[in-house]
């Protein structure tokens, strides 16, 4: 048996299983999430939940004061920052801005392709973003929410962690990146949403990493499925699909043309989205 197929054949019979090790959310990301449950939380004891973890605090902060949130006036505190985001918000924002913590690893190699798939995810969640933005100004369309965004583009392919995990037994498969990409293209979906149900995300995160690359899933309505494919078009994650994605996206009044994703508008909402996470 090749090596491609025997690190696929052993996903397969871990996921049937159901003893394939799947990551576990950052400990911040749970106390956050938690406390956004409990319905007699305030604004000030959300913003102690989150004082507890400086980095979250800082990045909190940093996101009241990117440019989607639209305010001139900038917070330099976290209960600032809270208030200004909401409690709706900071449950799905939160969680993204720990999101990071995953993709890390003791291993050099697995680390490096990590650090690549953290680099390429952050690359979809801003154009992502950016689509959504400009979604919303043409249409007035508010259904869907910037912080479901952000979080939706993030899980789009976590798939691949337990898979670089299991991977990381096997070295000789880093050295043909095929046999990777092989099992990452059959395995990572439904992984992915596998990890989603584990965490109790809803469906809505549940259909983006089981269905982000399958073309042949389409929603009845717009989705955040639509907006992380044509994110993950541009960032070059989905290149083999890139036409078809972008006329889908034209179908379904995502975009009304192609060439707004070319503009200097989109490129500059983009950028302002991918300076959250820098």
């Amino acid at each position: 048996m090749s090596t491609q197929n025997a690190l696929s054949t052993i996903l397969v019979e871990k996921i049937n299983n159901d003893t394939l090790v799947l990551p576990t959310l950052p400990a911040i990301a749970l106390k956050v999430r938690k406390a956004a449950d409990n319905p007699d939380i305030n604004l000030n004891s959300m913003g102690e939940v989150i004082g507890q973890d400086p980095s979250l605090s800082a990045r909190m902060i940093k996101i009241a004061n990117s440019a989607y949130m639209g305010r001139s006036v900038k917070v330099a505190s976290i209960s600032q920052a809270v208030t200004r985001i909401g409690l709706r918000q900071i449950k799905n924002i939160s969680t993204a801005l720990a999101m990071e913590q995953l993709f890390v690893s003791k291993n050099d190699v697995v680390a490096r392709y990590l650090q690549e798939e953290w680099k390429n995810t952050v690359n979809v969640v801003a154009n992502s973003m950016a689509v959504l933005q400009l979604y919303i100004a043409r249409t007035k369309n508010r259904e869907m929410s910037m912080d479901a965004m952000t979080l939706a583009a993030l899980v789009h392919n976590i798939g691949v962690l337990p898979i670089l995990t299991e991977a990381e037994r096997h070295p000789e498969v880093f050295a043909n990146p095929t046999f990777l990409e092989v099992a990452i293209d059959k395995l990572s979906g439904r992984i992915g949403a596998s990890i989603m149900r584990e965490w109790a995300f809803g469906d809505v995160f549940v259909d983006v990493a089981k269905h982000c690359k399958d073309l042949s899933f389409i929603p009845e309505n717009v989705s955040y499925v639509d907006f992380v494919r044509v994110g993950a078009a541009l960032a070059g994650s989905m290149e083999s699909q890139k036409d078809a994605v972008l006329n889908l996206a034209v179908q379904r009044d995502v975009v009304d043309d192609i060439a707004i994703l070319h503009s200097d508008e989109f490129a500059e909402l983009s950028a302002a989205a991918r300076q959250i996470f820098a």
